[in-house]
């Protein structure tokens, strides 16, 4: 499909040419806009779109340059307002301006007045842009706004750069375990229940000095993959509230429940519950066996749990695929909760990196442990009480896999090793980081590998972390100034 962007930027570059407007220009303000000269079109440099152009606003007559957008927004997305081959524009002009903002700003600090086309367009050309609104107007919240600068920039640069990156934000990751691992300890040691609201530890939390000792019980390690994996489950919209969920229904509470056959149920029924995911139940016909089996276990075990309990409204479920919902994750963690208390989850991954040479190998084996096929209730619903069409073939799939592997498997046990001192696993865990390849990517990824010219390395896992810490840190809150490429392309 054509980039429809491009299309209305060409056809908005000769309108602007042949000064094809249905009315005189204003600007926001009022202010009355004579078009002397309308510029040259530079299509050649990065920079503005019409160079030495002539205006009269009011009383006052302007030469410089003229920047056409698409969206009012587009001046600081694309960086316009930190680079320098901008400081010469004298009107800034934007098909859609929703806050009706009156004014730009060049880096140089100065105040630039702007028009929104759309008042001034005939109405063939309105007709146009309204077929098509959605795909003009889309936010490109991701893109990077050196991107149309930055090609000429040595790769080595750009290469060492998102690399850097991608180790510093394996190390950032491993900092947070090793952070809530050391909570989890001080909880236990002090008999402190996790508080319901969050809040500082004491000064004594930050003055201990924790030794390998403080680790060695089994089930902090345990209840901390049980928060990371459950994080991992809930995606961007439900992580925050699915590790609130695993803190909640935590490892010591589910291990009191014992294990049986009717184990997963029992604990599903706890997790729907806490969660105010369940429906209200009608024993009825209609309301199938599993629901009131969840119902039935629900009697027994609202006796022991007397933790916090959430609402359905603190659940995403708008904009998710089905795959996704926070139903079925929960439903793949429970599974996951029984392979690590009774199925030898940890050990089993810990042998599997201790034994194991051949690092693809390891990545495949490990790969297998965490894709769960679905079964039961599950395989038919995405949510309660309504029968999906098509089939729920996975609670975890290949891709989400992946993510937990990189997101949680590789920083836990780089932590867990590091604790212990098994130095040469702990470098094993870095070196599956840097060679593992993801079978699956994302927007931000995409796009920013796009705007460096590094698409071929979207799938290789240390390049799209890099690319993922570079737009978290730096794209996302507007410190292209502080970047390595946005000093050299602003500048």
């Amino acid at each position: 499909m054509e980039d429809v962007a491009k299309v209305y930027e060409s056809e908005l570059y000769s309108i602007w040419s042949r000064q094809d407007f249905t009315a005189k220009l204003k600007t926001i303000t009022g202010d009355e806009i004579e078009i002397l000269d309308s510029g040259s079109l530079d299509e050649e440099s990065a920079g503005p779109d019409f160079k030495q152009a002539r205006i009269r606003i009011g009383n006052f007559t302007f030469v410089g340059d003229i920047e056409i957008d698409k969206d009012y927004s587009d001046w600081k997305k694309h960086g316009h307002n930190i680079d320098n081959k901008y400081n010469s524009v004298v009107l800034h002009a934007s098909l859609f301006n929703k806050n009706l903002q009156p004014y730009v700003y060049t880096k140089d600090g100065r105040k630039v007045p702007t028009i929104v086309l759309t008042d001034f367009l005939h109405e063939s050309i309105l007709k146009k842009i309204k077929s098509s609104q959605i795909e003009i107007a889309e936010d490109n919240d991701s893109k990077l706004r050196c991107s149309h600068l930055n090609r000429d920039i040595n790769f080595s640069i750009k290469n060492d750069l998102i690399l850097h990156f991608g180790v510093d934000r394996f190390k950032k990751k491993c900092e947070r375990v090793y952070e809530r691992l050391k909570e989890l300890a001080f909880l236990k040691q002090n008999k402190i229940n996790e508080p319901v609201i969050r809040y500082e530890l004491t000064p004594e939390f930050k003055d201990r000095i924790f030794t390998p000792d403080d680790f060695k019980d089994k089930i902090l390690w345990q209840q901390l993959f049980h928060e990371m994996v459950f994080e991992a489950l809930g995606y961007s919209k439900n992580k925050s509230i699915m590790q609130k969920l695993a803190q909640s229904v935590d490892i010591e509470l589910i291990t009191r429940l014992g294990h049986d056959s009717n184990f997963i149920v029992r604990i599903e029924s706890l997790f729907f519950h806490v969660a105010g995911l369940m429906p209200e139940i009608k024993l009825n016909s209609d309301t199938s066996d599993y629901v009131k089996k969840l119902a039935e276990e629900w009697k027994i075990l609202q006796r022991v749990y007397d933790g916090e309990k959430y609402d359905e409204t603190q659940w995403h479920f708008f904009k998710l695929r089905p795959q996704n919902f926070p139903t079925v994750r929960i439903a793949g963690g429970a599974r996951f909760i029984e392979s690590l208390l009774y199925g030898g989850l940890i050990e089993n991954i810990i042998k599997k990196i201790d034994e194991i040479r051949n690092p693809k190998v390891l990545i495949n084996s490990l790969r297998s442990l965490f894709v769960i096929p679905s079964d039961g209730y599950w395989q038919k619903h995405f949510v309660f009480e309504e029968k999906s069409e098509s089939e729920v073939k996975y609670f975890v799939g290949a891709s989400r896999a992946d993510e937990i592997l990189v997101n949680v498997i590789l920083p836990f046990f780089s932590v867990y090793f590091d604790v212990f001192g098994k130095t040469e696993l702990s470098k094993k865990i870095l070196k599956i980081y840097n060679i593992y390849q993801q079978k699956s990517d994302n927007k931000i990824v995409r796009d920013v590998a796009e705007g460096l010219g590094m698409s071929e390395y979207i799938k290789h896992t240390v390049y799209s972390q890099g690319m993922i810490e570079l737009f978290r840190s730096y794209c996302s809150k507007n410190k292209c100034l502080e970047c390595e490429i946005g000093k050299i392309v602003f500048n």
